[in-house]
């Protein structure tokens, strides 16, 4: 289910980029900055941010560049959406990223795979929101977590949390803006350290195009069949996948009517493919596997 990744569409569509809410801008203080916002009117980071930021309820940086300096924390259930391009919006963190139970975290866009919420033309979209975590990102029990185009200095660690099986849109959430089943997907990232995505319940997941020191997927479940995608990363350690309650893809599907045909998609491993990802799957339905390596 490629077509969850460029949410964005559906997020412009839905009128959250052509919000203008106020902006709360950054200034110097000891206690961490508090980004709290609503739906209809979001909190706005810009600027500069010396002590950290902490984000409850639904906030944006879509009105130019964000420099967080020390922890961006979002608290349970909270929505931090990264995902713009114009007035050359952009996140940056030099620090880490923790991300509460329930909350929503979106970072990075780009012109290929996942056009900014705001790029004018989704269709040829030209606008790039590039992120970039000098830490680490640590997911515990978020509903879910989009990253795109991002650097991270550190690890990438999603446990536990989604939305459940259910690939319906939900009724309420930053999901339910999104006019989107709620998933996972992390693409065309630069990982200095490990990427680890274990215990998550959800529509889909995806990982594709991402460069890791080593990758670990393990005890994910997914309702959309076509998920777990894992496809055209480079790896320089190890890539293990264990105990996923379905198929883990290394290939995509070609038409947009089912699973099958499929086209591979394999990734460059230096170290050792382990569980359920040594070896490339079928690409056609009851046909044999692609044969070679996941």
């Amino acid at each position: 289910m490629r077509r969850l990744a460029s949410f964005s569409v559906l997020l412009a569509a839905g009128g959250v980029a052509a919000l203008t809410p106020g902006l709360v801008q950054a200034s110097a203080r000891k206690a961490p900055h508090v980004c709290n916002g609503t739906t209809s009117k979001p909190g706005v980071l810009t600027g500069r941010y010396r002590s950290g930021v902490v984000v409850k309820g639904f906030c944006e940086v879509n009105s130019g560049p964000a420099h967080v300096i020390g922890t961006l924390k979002l608290n349970r259930g909270s929505a931090l959406i990264a995902a713009f391009g114009q007035k050359h919006s952009k996140l940056t963190v030099t620090g880490d990223v923790t991300v509460g139970q329930g909350a929503t975290f979106v970072l990075g866009c780009n012109t290929t795979s996942s056009p900014c919420a705001d790029d004018p033309n989704q269709n040829a979209p030209t606008l790039t929101s590039p992120g970039t975590v000098t830490g680490n990102i640590t997911s515990n029990a978020p509903l879910g977590v989009i990253i795109h185009s991002t650097t991270v200095g550190g690890d990438v660690t999603q446990t536990g949390g989604g939305g459940g099986l259910s690939c319906t849109p939900p009724k309420t959430g930053p999901f339910a803006m999104f006019m989107s089943p709620v998933f996972s997907d992390y693409e065309d990232n630069a990982i200095t350290g490990d990427l680890t995505v274990t215990k998550v319940t959800s529509c889909y997941l995806g990982i594709i195009r991402n460069g890791v020191s080593a990758m670990k997927v393990t005890y994910d479940s997914m309702g959309d069949p076509d998920a777990i995608e894992i496809e055209t990363n480079v790896i320089k350690h190890n890539l293990a996948c264990w105990h996923d309650k379905q198929h883990v893809w290394d290939s995509h599907e070609t038409t947009e009517t089912g699973l099958y045909p499929r086209a591979l998609s394999r990734n460059t491993v230096h170290g050792n493919r382990k569980g359920q990802c040594r070896t490339a799957g079928p690409l056609t339905q009851n046909g044999p596997p692609a044969g070679g390596p996941f």
